[in-house]
């Protein structure tokens, strides 16, 4: 019988085959860290810096809660709040109906607020642009370029979500307010310093390391766009630390997990998005139904990046999946890899 290293070792060689992957590292512990697994593809290992993209949003949530926990916001709050009436005006127009002033800290960590994804829609997304050059933009340009499209429902509308970076955009700006610090500095207080994690930070500089990322065959350089990411997808960090974050993200050493509770709520993302939920500020990937041939039990919980990063708890066996593949041309692979190392387990 094989053992469950030995199951992990043939999904991660099966997985490396694929002609999209160029470099991959993998890390799986449990909660007390007697068991562990790592492999490596390429030229990655475990303290090798990578872009974890849209898995920055887990720091992002962090913050929302720890701030709550301290009193100084409210899920409730609405974002009128925390931003002038200019800011929010016609950010979201939904069949006629302005319900920008409506939107609450919780539409946007639940992606509930309906509001579209500049980086993947309208008709030149972001992810489009930064893979043809290296761009800077700013909170405005995304604001404006949300503006400028069409939500897809009303706010908190039932059973609905819809996965958008500009949610966290604005959770970041939030974190800046209440904290009174730059978000990089919010994440070092609140994060990196209690988990002692010095290889893990948000570049704010061209003094600041940033790993190359591939699109298919293609390294790219992208500096200006990942220090315009920031909230929603810019932070930097290795395997090992992300490991000792997501233990912490889920074992209540940041804040009270009894917050998860709270937040119940776990809607279906949008199509494109399939089988993924999202909730309490993070995905929901579950293993079972027709994706998996209704073979899988259990589900992941945690965050994958567009650029090919995944830190996944997966609470039926105890374990935590954290790595990197390196790949902006397939934002599915990551999952994909993740499902199938839980699904090797049964």
């Amino acid at each position: 019988m094989k053992t469950k290293k030995q199951k992990f070792e043939n999904v991660f060689k099966r997985f490396t085959k694929n002609k999209l992957i160029h470099e991959a590292i993998l890390s799986v512990e449990n909660t007390t860290g007697d068991f562990s697994y790592s492999n490596e593809y390429g030229e990655k290992n475990l303290n090798t810096p990578f872009v974890i993209a849209s898995v920055t949003k887990l720091f992002t949530t962090t913050c929302i809660f720890i701030l709550k926990e301290q009193g100084k916001l409210s899920l409730d709050d609405r974002l009128t709040k925390y931003f002038p009436e200019d800011t929010l005006n016609k950010l979201h127009v939904y069949k006629g109906k302005e319900y920008s002033q409506n939107l609450t800290i919780t539409n946007l960590l639940l992606q509930t607020s309906g509001l579209p994804d500049d980086f993947e829609e309208g008709s030149h997304p972001t992810k489009k642009q930064l893979i043809e050059q290296d761009i800077h933009y700013t909170f405005d340009d995304v604001l404006l370029m949300t503006k400028q499209q069409k939500p897809h429902f009303a706010p908190g509308m039932r059973k609905r979500a819809h996965y958008a970076s500009i949610n966290f955009d604005l959770l970041g700006k939030i974190i800046e307010s209440v904290s009174r610090l730059p978000l990089e500095d919010a994440y070092k207080q609140f994060i990196f310093d209690p988990l002692e994690l010095k290889n893990t930070y948000l570049p704010v500089s061209d003094k600041d390391f940033i790993p190359n990322i591939y699109y298919k065959d293609q390294v790219l350089y992208r500096p200006k766009a990942i220090q315009s990411s920031r909230a929603s997808g810019g932070a930097i960090s290795t395997a090992s630390e992300l490991m000792v974050f997501i233990k912490a993200f889920f074992g209540g050493k940041l804040f009270n997990k009894t917050i998860f509770r709270e937040l119940e709520v776990n809607n279906r993302l949008q199509f494109g998005m399939f089988p993924i939920h999202y909730g309490a500020g993070f995905m929901r990937v579950p293993l079972g139904g027709i994706i998996n041939l209704f073979m899988g039990k259990g589900e992941l919980i945690g965050h994958s990046g567009s650029s090919g990063s995944f830190a996944f708890y997966f609470p039926r066996k105890d374990l935590f999946l954290v790595g990197d593949v390196n790949q902006v041309a397939n934002p599915g692979l990551p999952v994909r890899l993740a499902m199938q190392l839980a699904m090797t387990l049964k």
